[in-house]
């Protein structure tokens, strides 16, 4: 790997970019959503600022693994994956929330340029910018609000060879593998030839874990996917009853997958932006998916976009993965 000989530069001040889904965008994917035959809604548009501070909770659950089996992965070898990156990293994060695990990285990477954080939810990736520039005072940290799936500009004053994407929490899951795959060539081709990806992966493992972790015994994920609803009605004059619709959660083995959807709880018409839309009791809205892989079938989507294994870390029950990557 090259190692890079940038200085360390003073912080500048926290800048961001605007978001993404402005102008409609919100409105015009739930309409298209729910006339959908079966209906189904972005799983983005979970994190404003109340699905932001949800999710930050089933973190914490002891239901979900894979917040603490990673972030433990991240400790234990922070030090090794600093080694491989290199001085002066530049390190951008993609769906960073509340830039928790990206902490084991910036105490172990060897005076890096810069920390550049994306999300979609920007008021909660400021106030979670500036607590990290208040504690990291010689980083500059420069947050850009944004829909990291659908593109983002990055500033060009870094080589590739010297950026690190870090993409942790298995988001990786919440495409097919084919999406998957066509995110992370065109994520590599963005960064450029030498850029590095830290990415976590979900592993396969027994029906019962799984599905504990995304349906939790105090309810959490399940606010957290019927404050879609909530949001719907407060920001685009919808007329839900969350007391009429219930958190469903189930692994499909065929297709590896969890799925997450919220389900009539009787005949009714919702209208949203007074467009009516009708359920028949059962019928559900389909809000996320989950993919889960084995290593080796990770590695083979990844090297399919273009990618090339470096280093693969797991823990000892096999939960969970991490991957760094190197493109081109």
């Amino acid at each position: 790997m090259m190692r890079g000989t940038r200085p360390r530069r003073e912080p500048g001040p926290l800048a961001a970019a605007p978001p993404a889904e402005a102008d409609g965008r919100f409105l015009a994917d739930v309409v298209e959503g729910l006339g959908r035959r079966p209906k189904a809604l972005p799983s983005k548009y979970f994190y404003d600022k109340r699905g932001s501070e949800l999710f930050d909770r089933i973190c914490t659950l002891d239901e979900y693994y894979p917040t603490r089996t990673e972030t433990a992965l991240l400790h234990a070898h922070a030090a090794e994956i600093a080694g491989l990156c290199g001085r002066g990293t530049t390190l951008v994060e993609l769906g960073s929330g509340s830039s928790v695990k990206v902490r084991a990285l910036l105490d172990a990477l060897d005076e890096p340029a810069a920390y550049r954080p994306v999300d979609i939810s920007g008021e909660h990736l400021l106030l979670s910018a500036a607590r990290l520039a208040s504690d990291y005072p010689g980083l500059r940290v420069e947050p850009i609000v944004a829909d990291y799936v659908e593109g983002f500009a990055l500033p060009a004053d870094t080589p590739p060879e010297r950026t690190l994407a870090f993409f942790p929490g298995s988001t990786v899951g919440n495409f097919t593998p084919e999406e998957a795959q066509d995110f992370l060539q065109r994520l590599g081709r963005q960064i450029g030839a030498g850029g590095k990806l830290l990415i976590g992966v979900d592993l396969k493992k027994p029906r019962h874990v799984l599905e504990a972790a995304y349906d939790d015994a105090l309810g959490v994920t399940a606010a957290f996917n019927l404050n879609l609803l909530a949001r719907i009605n407060r920001e685009l004059d919808g007329t839900f009853d969350l007391d009429r619709f219930a958190h469903r959660a189930f692994y499909d083995a065929g297709k590896g997958r969890i799925e997450m959807h919220l389900e009539s709880l009787d005949d009714q018409t919702v209208t949203v932006a007074g467009v009516p839309f009708r359920f028949a009791r059962g019928e559900t809205i389909h809000t996320e998916v989950s993919y889960k892989y084995s290593v080796a079938g990770f590695q083979r989507l990844a090297n399919g976009a273009g990618w090339r294994c470096v280093r693969t870390w797991c823990d000892a029950e096999g939960l969970f993965s991490i991957h760094l990557l190197t493109f081109g």
